[in-house]
């Protein structure tokens, strides 16, 4: 099974009712999920008050998923970049350091979450599934890198995203039009079923997971093909999404199941 999840934002406990009652973890906060594969699909990030306390508990259970078969993966979004940037334009002001133009101060104080975060990657494959934070841009597309190459080639420059890159891949991947954390296309009526069938072809996939743009629920586009998971925690429309058995389920965070 796969439990995704996307755009928490610091909304810490509508995050843990998520896990809780969908049985990813038990009362305690710990993994009780086996072998299944939680899926963070980007932005823990900003506006929210509780951020450091939603990426400690994917920290830790990352480990407690792996002593168990299972797996968390942790993808970035726009907002970890940001922040990785030093633009704090979104923090909440519980970590507004007291001195004007300093960082957040809870965030680089803890600098083993920093370096964590330095190691995830911006897109993943698990099974027949493509997962990326915003999606993947017919730019994107052209540069005919595979899932392991896009993660390489970006990953020594997540702090360096401001930088005015020459190399065509690393242009395209911290644009912020066209990257794999910040495209819009599939949710702003630039992409079409074109767009989508060739990823999926590219990347030998059959399905693509993302966030980045609120929807009201969790909803498939483009004959099912496409699913955004971006709902708003804070509002109270906190939902996820569960694949079990090549099924697509609609859930929240009272448990209650609906087939997509």
């Amino acid at each position: 099974m796969i439990f995704v999840v996307a755009d928490i934002e610091g909304n810490y406990n509508e995050f843990c009712s998520l896990l809780r009652k969908n049985k990813v973890v038990d009362k305690d906060l710990l993994w009780c999920f086996d072998d299944g594969h939680l899926v963070v699909l980007g932005d823990c990030f900003d506006r929210g008050e509780y951020v450091i306390e939603c990426l400690q508990l994917v920290f830790s259970l990352e480990e407690q998923a792996r002593l168990n078969g299972g797996c968390v993966h942790f993808i970035l979004g726009n907002h970890e970049i940001m922040n990785l940037n030093g633009d704090w334009r979104y923090v909440h002001p519980r970590y507004i350091s007291s001195k004007a133009g300093a960082p957040p101060v809870s965030y680089y104080e803890n600098t083993e979450l920093w370096q964590w975060l330095c190691t995830k990657n911006i897109i993943e494959i698990i099974g027949d599934i493509l997962f990326v934070h915003a999606g993947v841009s017919m730019e994107m597309l052209s540069l005919n890198l595979s899932v392991p190459e896009i993660n390489r080639i970006a990953r020594p420059y997540y702090t360096k995203a401001d930088w005015l890159f020459s190399d065509p891949a690393l242009h395209t991947i911290f644009n912020s039009n066209y990257s794999p954390f910040w495209y819009r296309g599939y949710y702003t009526a630039t992409a079409n079923e074109e767009l989508i069938d060739a990823t999926l072809k590219y990347f030998n996939v059959k399905s693509i997971v993302t966030g980045h743009t609120v929807v009201d629920k969790v909803s498939s586009f483009f004959n099912g093909k496409l699913i955004n998971v971006d709902t708003d925690h804070a509002a109270g429309k906190s939902e996820a999404l569960l694949i079990k058995k090549n099924r697509f389920y609609r859930i929240d965070k009272d448990g209650k199941r609906e087939k997509l």
